[in-house]
């Protein structure tokens, strides 16, 4: 049997090219190589500010996207992670050999506090003890992360370390996979593309949206106009050509901009055409599946019962290990 590979995807409602090049599109290579659970982590989702009904529309849009892209559910197990109870029991169990201290320490929680100074719960603090629920009830090997992720698979490490040596050897060593993923930074050109910063292109938003939104993009500030020799290494706007125009014209670009003869509104709209191009037939399905919701919902239920046989014998050794029935 393949290894098992686990990774999950906040219910953002909207995919971005960051999303994409960091972490989808190696998703779709792995399912080759692991048999690959991927989860829509909606309960992590609870732990700041949100909609009852925003959420389970995004939960589907996130489905939708998935899918799209290429995650193959005859390859894969895609569901929710609110459908599979057993991760949550879980959770509860390592929560008891957690050491408060350390999830205080841990940089999400950190950082989320500042940025919702009035929404600190307990779901935020423990968010670290769930998602290593989420791997270790599948005694998933690998989990491929960014390396703002880095700390929770320490802590996952950690703690199954922690409950082996009380309780008895349960749960491998999760080990980090590292992909080569292309860092993306957002429109403003120096923030990591994202939702919440309102920096980002949207996987399936029409080419007349992307143009648009490329118009304010930061470029070389020190190309002010059409004529003045621009510094391709430090426009994000060149970056992103990079991933999305063919090789040529990759080079004309760059030596084009070095002598001023491309302007940034011109290099703009080229690259906007190149991306709508590029991600075509992606568009093309994600709005042949938004005609099926139902279809989706069903995969991932079917998902949530596959998932479900994995973790409740977890669960079950588990439980039998610290003495419940």
């Amino acid at each position: 049997m393949s290894k098992i590979l686990f990774s999950g995807i906040r219910p953002t409602g909207i995919l971005h090219l960051g999303n994409y090049f960091g972490a989808v599109r190696n998703w779709v290579e792995l399912q080759n190589k692991y048999q690959c659970i991927f989860e829509i982590v909606d309960y992590h989702a609870l732990t700041t500010p949100f909609e009852p009904e925003n959420l389970k529309k995004e939960i589907l849009e996130m489905a939708i996207g998935l899918l799209a892209c290429g995650i193959d559910p005859q390859k894969s197990i895609l569901t929710a992670q609110s459908q599979v109870p057993e991760q949550t029991e879980l959770a509860w169990i390592l929560s008891s050999i957690t050491p408060l201290g350390i999830l205080e320490r841990m940089p999400t929680y950190k950082e989320k506090k500042q940025q919702f100074p009035d929404n600190l719960n307990l779901a935020l603090l423990s968010y670290p003890v769930l998602m290593a629920a989420d791997i270790l009830s599948y005694k998933a090997e690998a989990v491929p992360v960014g390396e703002d992720q880095d700390p929770h698979l320490e802590f996952c490490r950690f703690i199954a370390e922690r409950f082996n040596k009380r309780f008895g050897e349960i749960f491998p060593e999760t080990k980090t996979l590292k992909t080569a993923s292309p860092r993306i930074i957002g429109l403003d050109g120096k923030n990591k593309m994202s939702k919440t910063l309102n920096n980002f292109i949207g996987l399936f938003e029409s080419q007349e949206i992307i143009e648009e939104k490329l118009k304010g993009a930061f470029t070389d500030p020190q190309k002010i106009k059409k004529g003045d020799k621009g510094h391709p290494e430090k426009c994000n706007v060149f970056s992103l050509h990079q991933l999305f125009s063919l090789t040529d014209l990759v080079k004309t670009i760059e030596k084009d901009c070095k002598s001023g003869k491309l302007g940034c509104v011109e290099c703009k709209k080229i690259l906007g055409q190149n991306i709508a191009a590029k991600l075509g037939d992606i568009r093309a399905k994600y709005e042949e599946l938004k005609q099926k919701p139902k279809e989706v919902e069903n995969i991932l239920k079917q998902g949530a019962v596959r998932a479900r046989e994995i973790a409740k014998v977890t669960l079950s050794e588990t439980r039998e290990k610290i003495g419940v029935r």
